[in-house]
């Protein structure tokens, strides 16, 4: 009886799956996220069949990136001025339009680099406004206490969806091309739309501010006058522009494991690995009250495992270590968002969501830009290593100097 009780407050909180708007909101994002890795990988294999340039595959980063930057932060701010439903629908029509229009160009063997890298850009747009408006969405259909378990089930579903996604985007490809996994995309987009359908009206709450520049500046400066809000996206930062290695994983698996591609596989899957496992044992996650001291601590330990997988030298250990950063890095995630959600006011969400988003598709990039550049200064091994230690050592120094993100509580 003791054991099975020690069971069910590790396994991961279910409860939120009660609510019906929240389980089909968490089950569309599940399988429309699904189509948009396959998409992902499709993509970039188009490119390249396209251009054979890895340079053109390279600017696909670019292509999504600045969307989501410029209209994360309008997006949320759209978010915080609307019917979060109605938003919702809107940014799901954009990105389905754009994934039809990948499709058709597959079709009709249109071959224009220039085209492509557009319409992935509209997609993105789509998802830098559909993103941050479902993360404000959440804490309107759940009640405060189950917060944490919600974003746990939604970070949960999403990196199953970086495990999954792509190893079926690769027997896709193999059996029907691209425009085969376009248009699976398009079939599993459908799923995200039919829970944004069914959702209720959301109407803004508190004082609405009218979308635009001043109301995303009113919205970082929000930020920047309150120190809890402002450090739980500052660690993030710090913990993956430090610590990501993606980036080293092509050197390092040419020089530990002769360029073996299921070494390449497996090192790049060891994070997701190991994020899902933690979602599944993350019942004890939304009892931690001290989330910005936990929040550091957690990081860290993100920081030092990523340090301790580029020191050995056995693929498996590598895996496991990347796998507990990848716990390490879930964990982290929900504790963020529900600083986001549940620190920050209503007629803020939308907003905090918005810069959320920009800080979780940028940080990786300036991730893969610092090993990159610190691996061609010092080698492959010194800037993962280093790196990793170097994360843990900042956000320790960081985290722990500001009083009020030390001795924050959750109110959940």
């Amino acid at each position: 009886m003791a054991f099975g009780n020690f069971v069910r407050r590790l396994a991961v909180d279910t409860r939120p799956l009660t609510l019906p708007d929240y389980r089909r909101l968490w089950a569309g994002q599940g399988v429309s996220f699904m189509g948009f890795q396959i998409t992902s990988v499709a993509v970039s294999s188009q490119v390249y069949a396209v251009t054979g340039s890895s340079f053109w595959v390279g600017m696909l980063g670019p292509a999504n990136l600045i969307p989501l930057v410029i209209f994360g932060l309008w997006g949320g701010a759209i978010a915080d001025a609307m019917d979060r439903r109605r938003l919702l629908i809107a940014g799901s029509l954009v990105a389905w339009t754009a994934t039809l229009a990948l499709l058709l160009q597959a079709v009709l063997g249109v071959a224009n680099v220039g085209l492509l890298l557009a319409t992935v850009a509209v997609h993105a747009t789509g998802f830098a406004v559909t993103g941050p408006t479902r993360g404000a969405i959440v804490p309107r259909l759940v009640p405060a206490g189950l917060v944490p378990a919600a974003n746990t089930l939604s970070f949960l579903v999403g990196s199953l969806g970086t495990v999954v996604g792509p190893l079926a985007a690769g027997v896709v490809l193999a059996r029907g091309g691209v425009a085969f996994a376009y248009l699976i995309d398009a079939l599993l987009f459908a799923a995200g739309f039919y829970a944004a359908l069914r959702l209720p009206k959301l109407e803004p709450i508190g004082e609405v501010a009218r979308p635009g520049l001043r109301a995303v500046v009113d919205g970082l400066r929000y930020i920047l006058g309150n120190a809890v809000v402002m450090m739980s996206f500052v660690v993030d930062i710090i913990a993956m522009a430090f610590a990501l290695p993606r980036a080293l994983f092509p050197e390092i698996v040419d020089q530990r494991f002769g360029g073996s591609p299921m070494a390449f596989g497996w090192l790049s899957a060891g994070i997701s690995i190991g994020a899902v496992a933690g979602g599944l044992l993350s019942g004890w996650v939304g009892r931690v009250r001290r989330q910005g001291l936990a929040l550091t601590i957690v990081i860290a330990v993100w920081g030092l495992s990523v340090a301790a997988s580029g020191l050995v030298s056995e693929l498996w250990t590598m895996v496991a270590l990347l796998a507990v950063g990848g716990v390490a890095d879930l964990v982290s995630a929900v504790w963020r968002q529900t600083i986001l959600q549940t620190h920050a006011p209503d007629d803020m969400r939308g907003r905090m969501q918005g810069v959320f988003t920009v800080v979780v598709a940028g940080g990786p990039r300036l991730g893969d830009l610092r090993a990159g550049v610190t691996a061609v200064w010092a080698g492959a091994t010194s800037a993962w290593v280093g790196g990793g230690i170097a994360c843990a050592v900042v956000v320790l120094a960081v985290g722990l100097a500001v009083p009020a993100f030390r001795a924050y509580r959750s109110a959940t």
